[in-house]
């Protein structure tokens, strides 16, 4: 009895855990919360994807920048870091507006700048990504 016992013990420390979603081998995952209108906050932002990317390298790693609340201002046509997010964009960065905002703001695609990609709901984007175990930030 006590032997089965010892094996039963010795089977479950070598049962593998369960885990959440995996990015693909090595590849890292971050998801960046935007809600605020400063440009500041939304430049420390850019600048903390783009230190990921060069610190773990492009290929290693996927970002995405979402938007919501105030900070859907940032991704107005006219928005003061419109040129460092399609920077972002061209070097890999995915940024989302929340849609949701948008309707309360009475916003339409043609008000945002081109490229970036839509949620309905930044908040739930947000939790699912971490859910699949995307690393999470808010500058």
């Amino acid at each position: 009895m006590k032997t089965a016992l010892v094996v039963f013990a010795l089977l479950l420390a070598l049962a593998p855990l369960p885990t959440l979603a995996q990015a693909p081998a090595g590849k890292q995952r971050l998801v960046i919360q935007m809600s605020d209108a400063e440009p500041g906050k939304w430049r420390l932002a850019l600048n903390n994807a783009r230190n990921v990317q060069e610190d773990l390298g492009k290929q290693n790693v996927e970002i995405e920048i979402v938007a919501y609340g105030p900070g859907i201002g940032m991704l107005k046509l006219e928005s003061e870091v419109g040129n460092g997010i399609t920077q972002a964009m061209t070097d890999g960065v995915k940024v989302v507006a929340c849609e949701n905002t948008m309707r309360n703001q009475k916003l339409k695609r043609e008000d945002m700048q081109g490229g970036i990609g839509y949620v309905n709901a930044g908040v739930v984007e947000i939790m699912q990504k971490q859910r699949e175990g995307w690393a999470y930030i808010r500058p």
